[in-house]
Parts: structure tokens; sequence; C-alpha cells
């Protein structure tokens, strides 16, 4: 059998790995279009922010290892076309030369891509995105390079703000512009107003609901021109979100879900059966809303890469849903979210009911406590539980996944406010900040 996977990075080669570990003798040929494969993106701010890392430490396993474990590695192949009827992918080489390689099964694993606005000036030397290893050696060289000592950044998302801190890290001051208001906006604004304060603190000026209207470069430098606001800078990070890698798919005839996502089934199948598709280039079913998303997370590009060779070898495997559990930090602050939101429960047919409270994460009178802020979403019908959000110094990235098993189990909120949660004085309070946001929000539903 001939496996070819379109895309060298998580799920990519985690489905060549796990096929050929699971069938020793089948053909995997992996093409992907740039020189790096399997390697940590989430790590790239982390990197950034420290000048003495070389970027190549971010690589889990080298294109060769893989080579020795007899899977073809094209690096340096762009696919740009699927023949589903012939069943073989074509493309062009880094050199410009034509390439074509047959299938008998085929996987579209071709992530994500920076959204670039449509805003004059972007295509300057120095303005920036980041999504692949070599985006990030590009800005590590460039502030070495350039003697970055301000940096502006379009956009208020996850990696907007890890930036944010690698760049402060650095000594770099950082403005942030978005044309959007506030930033954040699906976090409730008690806790994004922490967020904001913490930004603000480590000398962030913030301009969000400015409307730009472009970029442009002198000897001095590069100045974005927003709406009643000119910031120079030395440097532009575009970080206004990412968009599923489906052109390839859709030019084939293949589905799409949310967001141009190429649809998949539970098997991770596209509307062709000779055809899957795994992590950020393809859609998944929320596991509370049962509803097809876009979600892309590290995780489940992984797991879904797992899945598609188990598969294609035999081993029938379906994936469970998603809830969208993410987290990050901003300076000294961890941020956690899964589930939904109070509006995109509305969107999903729920009638929701919220509370923020403010907790310890350390018991009273325990040294080094700090605040902890917990934004929890449920039916008010069913009393189910949908969603939590939570933001402070410490005890929040972990404890965000007791709600996510909670939220794969369906639990009502009374469910989750009899769970047994470890406690001890250096952890949390006895009543844990999840305990107590479900008592508070248990009074609203039994209204």
């Amino acid at each position: 059998m001939d496996f070819v996977v379109i895309g060298g990075d998580a799920a990519g080669m985690s489905a060549a790995s796990r096929a050929k570990r699971n069938q020793p003798d089948i053909r995997v040929t992996v093409i992907e279009k740039t020189h790096d494969v399997s390697f940590s993106a989430c790590g790239m701010p982390y990197n950034i922010a420290d000048p003495s890392r070389p970027m190549e430490d971010l690589v889990v396993r080298e294109a060769d290892v893989f080579r020795k474990q007899g899977i073809a590695v094209l690096t340096g192949h762009h696919a740009t076309r699927i023949d589903r009827t012939a069943k073989t992918v074509s493309g062009r080489t880094s050199e410009g030369n034509p390439f074509s390689v047959s299938y008998d099964t085929l996987l579209i694993a071709t992530g994500a891509s920076p959204i670039v606005p449509d805003i004059p000036g972007l295509d300057a030397p120095g303005v920036m995105v980041l999504k692949h290893l070599e985006d990030g050696r590009r800005i590590k060289n460039y502030i070495r390079d350039a003697a970055v000592k301000r940096a502006a950044i379009i956009g208020m998302g996850y990696i907007a703000m890890e930036m944010c801190e690698a760049l402060r890290e650095r000594d770099i001051h950082v403005t942030m512009i978005k044309p959007g208001p506030g930033l954040l906006p699906w976090m409730e604004p008690q806790l994004s107003g922490v967020i904001q304060q913490e930004l603000e603190y480590y000398g962030v000026a913030l301009h969000p609901g400015v409307r730009i209207l472009g970029v442009s470069q002198d000897e001095k430098g590069l100045t974005v021109h927003g709406e009643g606001i000119d910031i120079e800078a030395d440097m532009v990070l575009l970080a206004v979100g990412i968009r599923p890698n489906s052109g390839i798919a859709v030019e084939a005839g293949l589905e799409t879900g949310p967001y141009l996502a190429i649809s998949t089934d539970e098997c991770l199948r596209t509307s062709d059966p000779r055809i899957y598709a795994a992590g950020d280039c393809a859609d998944a079913i929320h596991a509370v809303t049962g509803q097809k998303v876009w979600i892309p997370l590290a995780l489940r590009a992984n797991r879904a890469g797992w899945a598609v060779a188990d598969n294609v070898c035999g081993k029938p495997v379906s994936l469970p849903g998603i809830v969208g559990t993410a987290v990050f930090r901003v300076f000294g602050m961890e941020v956690a979210r899964t589930g939904l939101t109070a509006q995109e429960a509305v969107a999903a047919g729920f009638h929701p009911v919220s509370g923020v409270i403010q907790s310890r994460s350390r018991a009273h009178a325990h040294p080094g406590a700090s605040q902890i802020r917990v934004q929890m979403v449920a039916d008010q019908r069913t009393g189910r539980l949908l969603g939590v959000q939570m933001v402070g110094r410490e005890g929040v990235c972990h404890r965000i996944n007791a709600v996510a098993v909670a939220l794969h189990n369906r639990m009502t909120v009374e469910d989750f406010s009899r769970t047994d949660l470890a406690y001890a004085p250096p952890f949390g309070p006895v009543w844990d900040p999840l305990l107590t946001a479900a008592n508070q929000l248990l009074k609203k539903i039994a209204r």
C-alpha cells in the first residue's frame, strides 16, 4: 500500500510514524513544502525570547531520522494538486521542478497559515508572521541584525500575547493595535480586564478598536498608520489569526466545514473515503454541542494523526469530540478556557447562565497566595456544565483540565460541585476555586 501524507508537522509525521510501526511493509511518503518537519511550533515565542537559544532546539526529530525508519520524506516539495481519479499528488520542488506521487490512501495534513489582512505595505521588510519554524528564524535574526527596539503587533490573540511577552523579555517596547474592540473578545470582561492591567504594568501600549490604514517604511523604520494614530516601529508582527490550508482539498472537490476547514467524519475520512484529513486544516465535532467546529489544537493534531494511521492500517478508530481546552501565559498571568462562552452557548441553542467568582490560589494565610478569577457557564434548563474561563498567577493552567474532563462526560454543575478535588494549603483552599464557582452558579440555576 502507498500511504502518502501532505504535510510534515504534528498530524502528518504522527500518522507517518505510527503507520510504519503498525505495518512495517507499508510504503509511506511525506510531502513537505518547507525544509522542517516535526517541530514544536508552540515553543517559538519562548525561544525568540532567549537570544542564546538556537531555533533548532524546537526540532523534535530531523527528517533524516524518519528516513532511516523507511519513511520517504520529501522536503522542499510543494503539493499543489490532487487528482482523485488517477490517485496522484503533484506539485513543484523548491527548485521549480515538477513532481508527481501516486497514492492508495492519502492524508491531507497541511495545517494552517497566518491571516494577512488586505492592508497596504505589509510586504515591507520587517513585517513578519509567526507560524513555521522558518518564520521564527526570520524574526529572531531580524531582531538581532536590525537591533530592534520598538515593535508593533497587529492583533491581540494568543500568539500576539505570547509574542508580546517574548519581545518585552528582550527589552523591546511593544505597541499592540487591532480594529476590533477590546482584547480577547471571547473572554468575560472581568477576566480580560485583569490581563489588560498585566500588559499595561509591563509597559505595553494597547490600542484596540482602531482601523488600520496601512504600513509605510522610510529611513527611520516602519510606521503603522491607524485611524487617528501612527505607531513607529522597527518591526511589525501580524498576529490577527490563522486560517486552514484547505485550498488543495477545495480544488480537488472535497467537502469543507466551518471556516473552510476540510470536513471529516469521526474516523478522519473526508468526503472521499480514500482521503483523510487531520490537524489544523481539518474540522472536528464539539463534544458539548455536537456541531462541527474548527478549533486548531496541538493535542488534537497529534491524536488525529495516530487515528488516521490506525484506520489506514486496518485498525478502526474513531475520535471523540473536542472541547477547545486552551491555556497561555501573559507575563505573570495564566489564562485558561474550555468549553463554550455564554455567547457560543446561545448560538448552540442553550439557555446559558453564568457567574464570576474570585478565590485564592492557596489556603487562607498560606504565604504566596494570589487571586484566581473563574467564570463558569451552564445551561439554566438542564444544569449542564458548558464552559469555564480562568485567570490567575498560579494554579490555573492545570485546574482547567478537571473541567475539560467534566465536559467530555456531560456533567451537570451539581455533579461537578460534588467531585472530590484535592486539597493542601500550598495548592488551594479547602473549597477549590472551581467548586466555589460551581456552588455559586447552582444558586442561579435553581431559580
